[in-house]
C-alpha cells in the first residue's frame, strides 16, 4: 500500500475529496468555467494519478463515499462512474482514445441536470412532471451544452447524448461500432453505481444485488461488459460490508484474483456486537466465505478506516 502512515492516508482521502469537490464545481457551473473541456481532462488525469497510488484504497474510499451519503450526489456519482469506466476499459483493453472518450463522458453525462440530480437524491416523493421532462431531455441537452463549451470529441458527445437510449442495447454485438460499445459500457456502469447509492426515498442496494441485477438484465451485447465490471471490482468491491458464513460482519478491504473471494477484515460478531479490535481471519485458514453483502446503512459505528486498510495490506502480503 502506498499509504504507509495515517498522514499519507489523510492526504489521499483529502485528494479524493478535493477531486470530487472540484468536479462538483465545474458540473454545477459549467457556463462560468473557463476551458471547461480542458478542466475535465485535468480531473481525469488527477483521478488516474490517485488510482495509480493504490487502486484498492481508491475503490474503498469511493464506495464508502457513494454508499454513505447522498449529499453532492451528482459529482460523487460521476466520479464513481468514471473510475469504474476506467477499470472496465482496462479489462476490455480499449484503445486509449476510446477509453478517454468513455471516461470523459462518464464525468459529464449529467451536466444538464446536476442541480436536479442532487435534489432528487434527497427527495422522498417521485419526480413531478417538470422533473421527468428534464430527466428525459438531459442526455441531448447535455451533449449540446458540452459542444457549446468547447468539447470537440464526437465520440464523447455521442456517448453523452445516447447514455439513456434503450435502442443502444438492441443491436447485436457484431453490429456494435466503437461508440455504441462505449455507450453500452457507460449504461451498465451508470445503472450499477446508481443502485449501490442511497436516496432519501430508499437505501442503496448491496453490491452483490447490484451486480446480479446488472448481469440479469444483460443482453448478448452487454454481457461481456457486466462480466468485465465484476472482474474489475469483484462481486464485493473494497469498501463493501459483508456477512460471512459464520454470521460475522466484515468489510472488504482488497480485491483478490478471485472475484468472489476478496480480502476482508472482520469487524463484528455474529450477535451484532462490534469488535474493539477488528482482525483478519487466522493466517493459514481457508478464506471466509461471503454469504451476503450489506447496504452500508447496516453499519452505524465509527471505524478506523486507515487501520482496516493496513490489515488488508497485511493480508495481501501473506497471500
Amino acid at each position: 500500500m502506498d499509504v504507509q502512515d495515517e498522514n499519507a492516508y489523510e492526504d489521499l482521502l483529502g485528494q479524493w475529496s478535493d477531486l470530487e469537490s472540484g468536479l462538483g464545481v465545474i458540473l454545477g457551473s459549467p457556463g462560468t468555467t473557463q476551458q471547461f473541456a480542458h478542466r475535465v481532462l485535468q480531473y481525469d488525469r488527477w483521478m488516474q494519478g490517485l488510482l495509480q497510488r493504490d487502486p484498492d484504497v481508491g475503490l474503498y474510499l469511493l464506495f464508502q463515499l457513494a454508499s454513505n451519503s447522498p449529499v453532492g450526489y451528482s459529482a460523487s456519482h460521476a466520479l464513481v462512474c468514471a473510475v469504474l469506466c476506467h477499470l472496465v476499459a482496462g479489462e476490455l483493453r480499449l484503445p486509449l482514445k476510446e477509453r478517454n472518450s468513455l471516461v470523459h463522458a462518464a464525468l459529464t453525462m449529467n451536466v444538464a441536470m446536476t442541480a436536479l440530480q442532487d435534489q432528487l437524491a434527497t427527495q422522498t416523493e417521485r419526480p413531478n412532471q417538470v422533473q421527468q421532462d428534464a430527466i428525459r431531455a438531459h442526455p441531448i441537452k447535455g451533449a449540446m451544452m458540452l459542444a457549446n463549451l468547447g468539447v470537440a470529441d464526437d465520440d464523447w458527445l455521442d456517448i453523452v447524448s445516447s447514455h439513456h437510449d434503450d435502442a443502444v442495447d438492441r443491436d447485436t454485438p457484431e453490429n456494435a461500432n466503437g461508440t455504441l460499445r462505449l455507450t453500452r459500457i457507460l449504461k451498465v456502469v451508470d445503472r450499477y453505481a446508481a443502485m449501490i447509492s442511497p436516496r432519501a426515498s430508499r437505501t442503496g442496494r448491496s453490491a452483490i444485488e447490484s451486480a446480479r441485477s446488472v448481469m440479469a438484465r444483460a443482453t448478448a451485447g452487454v454481457d461481456e461488459i457486466g462480466q468485465a465490471l465484476v472482474r474489475a471490482v469483484g462481486l464485493c468491491p473494497p469498501g463493501t460490508y459483508v456477512r460471512l458464513d459464520n454470521d460475522e460482519l466484515a468489510v472488504v478491504v482488497r480485491r483478490s484474483i478471485k472475484a468472489n473471494q476478496p480480502f476482508v477484515v472482520i469487524i463484528g460478531k455474529a450477535n451484532g456486537e462490534f469488535h474493539n479490535n477488528p482482525r483478519l481471519h487466522a493466517t493459514g485458514d481457508t478464506p471466509p466465505r461471503i454469504r451476503s453483502a450489506l447496504p452500508s446503512v447496516a453499519v452505524r459505528t465509527p471505524l478506523n478506516h486507515f487501520f482496516l486498510l493496513q490489515l488488508g495490506s497485511q493480508a495481501l502480503s501473506m497471500a
